[in-house]
């Protein structure tokens, strides 16, 4: 029998994505209201593209730069 093929999320949620960045919650919160981390909700959770967070991550970069 196969091991199942472990599923990779394509969105995240705000936890997540702080955890991913190595940020706090709140801080995604103001990367997600200035604009710069994109997301949708669905209901009353807010989700983040996993692909948003090499997005901010590029951006945050060049910014530094």
């Amino acid at each position: 029998m196969d091991a199942p093929t472990p599923i990779t999320p394509r969105v995240l949620r705000v936890e997540q994505a702080a955890q991913a960045l190595g940020i706090g919650r709140s801080l995604v919160y103001d990367l997600i209201r200035s604009g710069r981390l994109r997301s949708f909700k669905v209901g009353s959770r807010r989700l983040i593209p996993a692909t948003a967070i090499d997005d901010v991550i590029t951006t945050l970069t060049e910014e530094a730069a």
